[in-house]
């Protein structure tokens, strides 16, 4: 009984063996089958990957070149997939298109030869389907077909656009007569004073520095994670150390002259320590901006100008200038920035056109001046040794006895060579007296992009909105402490500039007694002049690439009002005012010929003798400022792929 069944039992065990050896078999074949073939279609996989890669991101088009398909097609050959004409193993099929989003936020690729958003690569390639194909085919009466063919697709997208908008000083160069005016406004702006020769600015108007390594020496300066922008440009920081970042790196470039980097310290040493400001008040960089957009130049002196508007849009105190002028004398300034400037704007144009439609608008490129109130104020016995001030008045004495006498029936002669005085009289006495007050007002000039278009390469462009600044110009008296006190507008009050009064005098006038103010009444004076605002679309075609000399142009259509400050006081209003206590009489041909006469001249006072004085000031200081009214400089930079491209599905 035992031999036979212990034989029996080798029997099944033996069956069992070769059972599960068969399986074993099977499960290793398909084991080898399946890894051959995830290791087949994983290569396929990264040659479809690295074909679309490069065909976005070398901007490869589908019309009216097919660069898209030369491009995959020259990728796929350097990594051993060598497509040819008739041979159907292997495939590469190219496609361009958009990357829309669907009815549930998911992106999909959609076809269109004339855009490239995107790039779709399928590749393909036809593998044997399994070693055990072979002797199964051999059993079977029903062959399964010996190859299979694998898939695999790609689709890549190319760095998204990049704009980046500039509004710079329209001061072009400083010399030894504006110099000191620069010294008193950006100092006085900064809280203290400076010395900078001619040369001193000009060198800051030549230096350039390198915004991504300012940055970065920011971030360093502040404790700041590098790299994290995003929260570099939200922590707080002082004037100080924003010009501190600067001496940094132009110390670390060899290249810029030590005269330019001590100056630039000099300044420093001037500003607040107080950490009022944020990084993001000198620029806007939209989140997502890729490193690379950061890589562009920004003008020293354009830096030093918007850290000091900064840092007095946060003081209450205006800042005041006094300033010399060659044979007249000493004339007051003071300047208050309302709103504070942003100099500079990077973002992505697709999204800054979307945000448009936004309430508020979001992902905006956008750049402004700022908005700066100025108030010259010039003391009488300044305005009376200007040249020709002198003639004028003494021309007013027969126009102005004639007024007083029509209105006033008051008899005082006027002196012509002491003919109607020859022993002893009362004599009409013209004279400027209490203090001419100019307010000027510049609103921010401001521009933001609206569209923009990558078609090809060669007409790449960017459209751009441009508000010039609304300019308002008064003479007249105003408070200085009103004025600054806040952004409410400003009122110009009407000032007594010319006075009718009388002197006794004897001997043919030779000896005269003291003057008796306010006799015959006098002027006021008062002009009120406003630019307004003008909006234009500026297109930029063509347009710099992006860590390039952005493309300047001026907005359409405009003029600066301060060319000449007599052409913009059309809106001059000059009032007879009597004597206090009077009733005057009814004017006759006379008087009205006479008033004619003297409002006349005193037009001919304000725009011919002063308007040549104020000019060049208040222009130079504008410029300072970086502000040119009624006439905005903007530039402009667009790159259409900024960076790497990647994959997308």
């Amino acid at each position: 009984m035992s031999p036979r069944l212990g034989s029996r039992q080798h029997g099944a065990i033996g069956l069992m063996a070769a059972g599960t050896l068969a399986v074993a078999m099977v499960f290793m074949l398909l084991a080898l089958d399946s890894g051959r073939l995830y290791l087949e279609k994983r290569r396929l996989q990264s040659i479809a990957d690295t074909a679309a890669l490069e065909a976005a991101g070398r901007g490869g088009l589908c019309t009216p070149s097919n660069t898209a398909n030369e491009y995959a097609k020259e990728n796929a050959a350097r990594n051993g997939f060598t497509v040819v004409a008739g041979d159907n193993s292997r495939g590469l099929a190219v496609t361009c298109g958009t990357l829309p989003t669907n009815a549930s936020n998911i992106r999909v690729f959609v076809a269109d030869a004339t855009k490239n958003d995107a790039i779709r690569v399928v590749a393909t390639r036809s593998v044997m389907t399994s070693l055990a194909n072979g002797i199964w085919n051999m059993f079977s009466g029903a062959p399964v077909a010996a190859q299979t063919i694998l898939s695999a697709t790609a689709v890549a997208a190319a760095a998204p656009p990049v704009a980046q908008l500039t509004i710079r000083s329209s001061l072009a160069s400083v010399n030894s007569a504006n110099s000191p005016l620069l010294n008193l406004v950006i100092g006085n702006l900064l809280g203290g004073s400076l010395s900078l020769t001619a040369a001193g600015w000009n060198g800051l108007l030549t230096t350039n520095l390198n915004l991504l390594s300012y940055l970065d020496q920011l971030a360093i300066d502040l404790k700041i994670k590098a790299g994290d922008y995003d929260a570099l440009l939200s922590t707080a920081v002082s004037a100080r150390q924003l010009l501190d970042a600067a001496v940094t790196i132009l110390q670390k470039n060899g290249a810029v002259a030590s005269a330019v980097i001590n100056d630039l310290i000099t300044v420093k040493a001037i500003a607040p320590n107080t950490q009022l400001l944020k990084v993001g008040d000198l620029l806007k960089v939209a989140t997502g901006t890729p490193a690379a957009a950061l890589n562009t130049s920004v003008q020293l002196f354009q830096l030093l100008e918007t850290v000091a508007q900064l840092s007095s849009s946060k003081s209450a105190v205006s800042a005041a200038a006094q300033v010399n002028i060659p044979l007249v004398g000493t004339v007051s300034i003071q300047t208050k920035v309302i709103e504070p400037p942003q100099m500079s704007a990077i973002g992505n144009p697709l999204k800054a056109k979307a945000g448009l439609l936004n309430n508020p608008r979001t992902d905006q490129i956008f750049v402004r001046t700022a908005q700066v109130r100025t108030l010259v104020t010039i003391d009488a016995p300044i305005i009376k040794v200007v040249s020709g001030v002198s003639s004028i008045l003494s021309g007013l004495g027969t126009p102005v006895s004639k007024v007083v006498s029509g209105l006033l029936n008051l008899n005082i002669p006027a002196v012509v060579g002491g003919v109607l005085c020859l022993v002893a009289c009362n004599v009409t006495d013209v004279d400027i007296n209490q203090t001419l007050s100019i307010y000027i007002e510049a609103a921010s000039a401001q521009s933001y992009v609206t569209d923009y278009s990558c078609a090809t390469p060669a007409t790449k462009s960017l459209t751009v909105k441009t508000t010039t600044s609304l300019a308002t110009l008064g003479v007249g008296y105003v408070d200085p402490v009103t004025a600054f006190s806040s952004s409410a507008p400003v009122t110009v009050q009407p000032v007594r500039l010319i006075d009718f009064g009388e002197r006794y005098c004897i001997v043919l006038t030779l000896i005269c007694g003291p003057r008796t103010a306010g006799v015959g009444g006098g002027l006021n004076l008062k002009a009120l002049s406003t630019v307004a605002a003008q909006t234009n679309s500026m297109l930029f075609l063509p347009v710099a690439e992006m860590n390039a000399t952005p493309t300047y142009k001026n907005a359409p259509g405009t003029a600066d009002i301060l060319y000449s400050l007599g052409d913009t006081l059309n809106g001059l209003q000059v009032t007879y005012v009597p004597p206090s206590g009077s009733t005057p009489n009814p004017a006759n041909g006379t008087v009205t010929s006479a008033l004619a006469t003297i409002i006349s001249s005193v037009v001919s006072l304000v725009q011919n003798v002063l308007s040549p004085i104020l000019d060049p000031i208040v222009n130079t200081l504008l410029s300072a400022l970086g502000i040119s009214l009624g006439n905005a400089e903007v530039g402009a930079n667009l790159s259409c792929h900024m960076g790497r491209a990647y994959l997308v599905i």
